[in-house]
């Protein structure tokens, strides 16, 4: 796997473990788990800043976290899965030494409102991935 995707993976593996349902790049499912839902979203590597001798691209790839609940506690549900994402990135800025450091932007929260059904709280956290590769395709 390249660098690029190692990363995700990992940053999908720590979001795995949390209590919400994870998925990556999905479609937003028509039912919400009650737990709440967080999606991966890949995003944007971005252009690279390019080092000489030896050759090196580096990176401040943003990918997105769609996290989504619903119910009538959604306000502290959200709370409890947002800071849940931040404390899983917290504990580990390198994703165990695969990239140069992970930081989390702040989730701009909207409420949906679902025919014949409660609300939904979602918010896309934006992620800010820093890491090196000696080969923009691998």
């Amino acid at each position: 796997m390249t660098p690029r995707e190692t990363i995700l993976a990992a940053l999908y593996a720590r979001l795995s473990a949390l209590p919400a349902t994870a998925l990556r790049g999905e479609v937003l499912p028509e039912r919400e788990p009650a737990e709440g839902l967080l999606i991966l979203r890949d995003g944007e590597p971005g252009e690279p800043e390019v080092t000489l001798s030896p050759l090196r691209y580096h990176y401040q790839h943003r990918a997105e976290i769609e996290a989504v609940v619903q119910g009538a506690a959604r306000d502290a549900a959200f709370d409890t899965l947002i800071a849940s994402v931040g404390a899983t990135l917290a504990a580990d800025r390198t994703l165990g030494g695969l990239c140069d450091w992970v930081e989390a932007e702040a989730p701009r929260p909207v409420d949906l409102p679902v025919e014949g059904a409660a609300s939904l709280k979602a918010a896309v956290i934006p992620v800010v991935l820093h890491y090196s590769t000696a080969d923009p395709l691998g």
